[in-house]
């Protein structure tokens, strides 16, 4: 074939870009010329480098090469286009800069967005009159898949992208992504499929889950050459806020608002700052903060998150655009590849947890090519100064997280096959042949997939004596299909796979919404309550149904919500990077470490800074009792799990109980009498022998699969959430599970959906993969127990967060204020 260089759609393209003084970079034209050749690939390039044009305008290219004498007058030509974006907020960004580029070329293309957020009206009109590229989500891919003649739209589908894939890989969303891609695949067999990704370590193996479906000989297939990548250097600048002086007994969240005023300067001297915040219960915080210290910010000052009214993220989107807000205080809502070119500054607060999640956000700044990325990173509390280290390190060397894919998720695949039911229905074995093509259910067998087909037509062994679950018909001539409008609407009213606390709506007496707020937290309020949201103090007036009633409030304070799944954990990249920093003299000329110079001296002093090869235990005895405190830095999760393991173990040696405490660095075994673990028995503790015997004996695992159960129950369409605006009540739906849970453990032990549930509390709840591995890196390494007179700098924080949640935070404060002075003496 012959070189794209030398094509019309080339010249046309290449013309366009040269008249704004631009020049592609060589990756660039390498997707182009992969894409002229009918090819799937993944273009991976740092941020802001222009991996949208390498797919965006190779698909321009081609459509012109196959209609030179028609591009600029030929009008309705159907869906060419499909691209597909994790959040909205990417949506509008990335149509507002393809439009352009297509009114420059004279192509009288139109671009349209199907989300959430589209209105029924739009909805209808794009329904109607078929845009050439669709901007949407893969949600709102699948409300397509449940249209009677769906076909008729995506048939002429010639390029899917997929955004972002790095987001998407790894979770529920991403699999709905696979899916509907075989589909389209299905009816388009010239299918070209490319992702397009910034920061992820596993690059083959996001290539080869994305492209199962549409590249050929896919077994045999070297997926490493289907990536086309940038080589672009991409400097990334991290610069630490500094205390002047740290506290040697650190505790998190209390020093990041004393480092305001150091802030404030960097925030001035910018035109735009973005400072990211891991919660939207802390970004609530930050923005009334930063407008009570620098007032002179108001209606310069914004804040986005996920919770506030969809008006008024847009609104705060448009303002970046147009440089009218100085700085605005978000969370990973807008983490991902929105194109704000006035941004300049990126402020973090706090440990992202991750080396892939700083890199992105720092890539909000210098989002040009060979512009640098500079990025302020503000502790939380000192220990927090190492990570800011590790971090630099990280980025040296690119140690990137990887993203690993799910497999045989039945729930995902049953909502699927209700979606195709509702619209044209499908033939199951015809549908098996496709499923399996997707990397997620390559291993799906007949009989699994039988059971999937049973659930769907008669509720599976369980429930087929209860109609309610009978939802799909065969017809005589073998086709499944949905016929009965109750249950299609009941399935197109929960299409998706973010399964997450019931959202309660919340509007001003007057009128108007600000956004919403999980149950979990408003249950806990009494009527005249105050609290913020969307950085507004508000007074709870009354709630009725799914909507809570407020005023504004004058009220100095206010209590800060707190939204589920607020706590990131440590990935394993960043906690091996971690425990090489705390090597002897390895980092001691960077000025965070010189900073923390007396508090690891203390802790030398005290016990032991533990080397990149060793494991730090430690017995303190106080009058709260008998302390075990040990560190792995392994993150939250997998040291709740080692920690109930080891005291499982340890009370088959001796009648004992302990209560649990852990952060991202260690956890704490707290009993009223001495725990037995010393140098004869600690590495026999630390064995991966009967772990998932010791694991179901230890952890609730039964409990923690009745609430993962719920979430593959709703997302399989076992329990209806309710209809807008009155959904169910998230005890209504715990209820709904745990009876359902009951009744396929006692008449159907073997059912998919529970083994499911017990997968994924293994394998992303409790990390059991990784779990393997620190303790296996424990049996390799330096076991040292010290038995420290007194709490030391490194168990001090674990100790504040076992207390955090009996008390205020008022009373916190002084209760660590208490603590410090003791040990200071």
């Amino acid at each position: 074939m012959q070189q794209v260089q030398h094509t019309v759609g080339y010249k046309v393209v290449h013309d366009y870009l040269t008249g704004k003084g631009f020049h592609p970079f060589a990756f660039q034209a390498n997707a182009w010329q992969r894409i002229h050749e009918l090819q799937s690939g993944l273009v991976n390039a740092p941020t802001g480098c222009g991996k949208t044009y390498s797919v965006f305008l190779g698909a321009i290219i081609q459509y012109i090469n196959n209609n030179p004498n028609t591009y600029t007058t030929a009008t309705k030509v159907g869906l060419q286009l499909l691209w597909l974006t994790p959040l909205k907020a990417l949506a509008k960004d990335i149509a507002r800069a393809m439009q352009e580029v297509l009114t420059a070329l004279h192509m009288p293309w139109q671009v349209s967005i199907r989300n959430g957020d589209t209105s029924t009206g739009d909805r209808q009109k794009q329904k109607k009159q078929t845009s050439e590229i669709l901007l949407i989500t893969p949600e709102s891919l699948h409300l397509i898949l449940a249209q009677k003649g769906y076909e008729n739209t995506l048939q002429t589908v010639q390029l899917i992208a997929v955004d972002e894939w790095h987001e998407l890989l790894g979770g529920k969303r991403g699999v709905q992504v696979e899916l509907a891609i075989a589909r389209i695949a299905a009816l388009q067999p010239k299918l070209m499929v490319w992702g397009i990704s910034a920061t992820i370590g596993n690059l083959a193996q996001a290539a080869q889950v994305l492209l199962h479906s549409v590249v050929p000989h896919k077994y045999n297939m070297q997926w490493h050459s289907l990536i086309v990548q940038a080589h672009i250097p991409k400097q990334i600048i991290v610069q630490s806020i500094l205390p002047l002086t740290i506290e040697k007994y650190p505790w998190a969240g209390h020093l990041g608002i004393k480092l305001l005023e150091y802030i404030l300067p960097v925030i001035q001297q910018s035109t735009t700052t973005l400072l990211f915040i891991n919660t939207r219960g802390m970004a609530e915080m930050w923005y009334q903060a930063l407008l009570t210290a620098a007032p002179d910010l108001a209606g310069a000052i914004a804040i986005h998150h996920g919770s506030i009214e969809q008006s008024l993220r847009i609104w705060v989107e448009d303002a970046l655009h147009t440089t009218q807000l100085k700085v605005v205080v978000c969370t990973a809502s807008l983490d991902l590849g929105v194109d704000f070119r006035p941004v300049e500054t990126i402020i973090q607060v706090g440990s992202p947890k991750g080396i892939a999640r700083f890199v992105q956000r720092a890539g909000r700044s210098g989002h040009r090519p060979n512009a640098p990325s500079t990025i302020y990173f503000v502790p939380t509390h000192s220990l927090e100064l190492l990570e800011a280290v590790a971090l630099k390190d990280a980025i040296a060397e690119n140690a990137i997280e990887s993203k690993e894919p799910l497999c045989l998720c039945y729930d995902v695949l049953i909502q699927y096959l209700c979606t195709l039911a509702i619209s044209n229905g499908f033939l199951p074995q015809v549908m098996y042949q496709e499923v399996i093509k997707t990397h997620c259910y390559q291993e799906l067998t007949q009989e699994e997939y039988q059971q999937v087909l049973q659930y769907i037509t008669k509720g599976g062994k369980a429930l087929q004596e209860y109609e309610e679950y009978h939802k799909v018909t065969i017809t005589e001539a073998g086709v499944y299909t949905i016929t009965n409008r109750r249950i299609a609407m009941h399935h197109r009213m929960h299409i998706g796979t973010i399964v997450s606390d019931v959202m309660l709506h919340v509007k001003f007496l007057g009128g108007g919404y600000i956004g919403v707020i999980e149950e979990s937290f408003i249950s806990k309020l009494n009527i005249g309550d105050t609290f913020t949201l969307a950085g507004k103090n508000v007074t709870l007036l009354h709630i009725k149904d799914n909507t809570v009633t407020v005023q504004k409030s004058k009220a100095a304070k206010s209590q800060i919500p707190s939204w589920m799944g607020g706590r990131m954990s440590l990935t394993a990249n960043l906690g091996n990077k971690l425990r090489q920093v705390l090597n002897t003299n390895t980092h001691s000329t960077h000025p965070e470490m010189i900073l923390l110079q007396p508090l690891l001296q203390l802790q030398q002093e005290l016990s032991h800074v533990p080397q990149a090869n060793e494991l730090l235990i430690e017995h303190i005895e106080t009058k709260d009792g008998f302390h075990l405190f040990i560190y792995p830095f392994e993150g939250r999760l997998v040291h709740e799990a080692m920690a109930t393991i080891l005291g499982y173990r340890l009370s088959l040696l001796i009648p004992i109980t302990f209560s649990i405490a852990m952060n991202d660095y260690g956890f704490e075994l707290l009993s009223d009498q001495p725990i037995p673990l010393d140098d004869s028995n600690v590495y026999e503790l630390f064995t991966a022998d009967n772990l998932l015997q010791h694991i179901a004996s230890s952890v609730n695992s039964t409990e923690m699969a009745k609430r993962k159960f719920r979430d593959i129950a709703v997302i399989g369409g076992l329990i209806f959430q309710g209809y807008p605006g009155a959904e169910k009540k998230a005890k209504h739906l715990q209820s709904s599970a745990s009876l359902l849970y009951k009744v396929f453990t006692e008449y159907d032990p073997n059912n998919l959906l529970l083994r499911q549930a017990y997968t994924e509390v293994y394998n992303q709840q409790m990390e059991e993969a990784r779990l393997r591995d620190m303790i296996q890196r424990i049996q390799q390494s330096k076991i040292v127990i010290t038995y420290p007179k007194q709490l030391t700098p490194f168990c001090f924080p674990i100790k504040v967060d076992s207390i955090r949640e009996s008390l205020t935070s008022e009373k916190l404060v002084d209760r660590v204020l208490k603590m410090q002075k003791a040990l200071a003496q």
